[in-house]
């Protein structure tokens, strides 16, 4: 019974939240063109952006955690872009073409957001746990990794820059998630501190600036995730990700990053 009505409650909120979707009307407009560039200020980093359609291009810095993105959109119908930062907010607009423009910049207050996405996933004991696993799942994640992460695989893809070494050992669908299991080596003098390491969805057809292109996977359970690699030292991990599959024009993407420091690595899986 209590399954039913906790069912029942997240349907009467994902269908609140679609309604609200389908009432544009709610939404703030903003209005751009190609021979301008819209300036979007959030009041917190831009973690990703999306545009409804291809000629709405909303541009934001990937590399380095940046507060603001760059807006155009040529002559065609109205369309929307949503916006998801840092914290986790959402925000959402409508855009609209318009030959002359007379607003560029666009300070955004968290109290234009139409939401949160999730909340931030804890640590615990080298461990990452999702609130909504029930603890067979989490079990069964634990013990596949573990077991992953005992066996010597070669790696299918290897990636180098100032005496890091990147590799991605194996990609593994078990059950209802994907388990990538990595390795960080730490050849250069210096300890190498994680501050990010991210998996993306990467499309390889070439549209000029469409920010929909990369897409963030979220990771459900971590094992063994480093905070650092000691230099001379070596740490095998697993990401776990809900179950996908790519298409022949997409690829994995894999970006690293030092916390405190300028060494990042980019490595790409077909």
């Amino acid at each position: 019974m209590k399954k039913k009505m906790y069912i029942f409650i997240v349907c009467c909120v994902l269908m609140s939240f679609f309604t609200r979707g389908q009432r544009p009307n709610n939404l703030d407009t903003i209005y751009a063109n190609d021979k301008m560039n819209v300036s979007l200020f959030f009041p917190d980093f831009i973690r990703q952006g999306i545009t409804g359609s291809e000629h709405i291009v909303f541009s934001y810095n990937r590399e380095k955690k940046q507060y603001f993105g760059l807006l155009q959109a040529r002559p065609g119908h109205d369309s929307n872009l949503l916006v998801i930062t840092g914290d986790g907010q959402v925000y959402s607009y409508i855009i609209k073409y318009k030959d002359s423009i007379a607003k560029l910049n666009y300070f955004v207050s968290k109290s234009e957001s139409i939401g949160n996405e999730v909340a931030n996933l804890p640590l615990i004991n080298n461990v990452t746990k999702v609130d909504t696993l029930n603890n067979k799942r989490l079990e069964s994640y634990e013990k596949f990794s573990r077991y992953l992460l005992g066996i010597n695989f070669e790696s299918h893809k290897t990636k180098r820059k100032k005496g890091i070494v990147l590799k991605l050992k194996q990609i593994r669908y078990y059950k209802d998630a994907v388990f990538v299991v990595m390795e960080l080596k730490n050849k250069s003098d210096i300890d190498f501190e994680l501050d990010y390491l991210n998996i993306y969805k990467v499309s390889t057809t070439k549209k000029r600036k469409a920010s929909y292109q990369k897409i963030q996977f979220p990771v459900i359970y971590k094992m063994e995730y480093p905070k650092m690699v000691s230099k001379g030292k070596t740490k095998n991990f697993v990401y776990v990700l809900s179950k996908f599959s790519l298409s022949d024009h997409e690829r994995f993407q894999f970006e690293l990053g030092e916390l405190k420091g300028y060494r990042q690595i980019v490595l790409t899986k077909h």
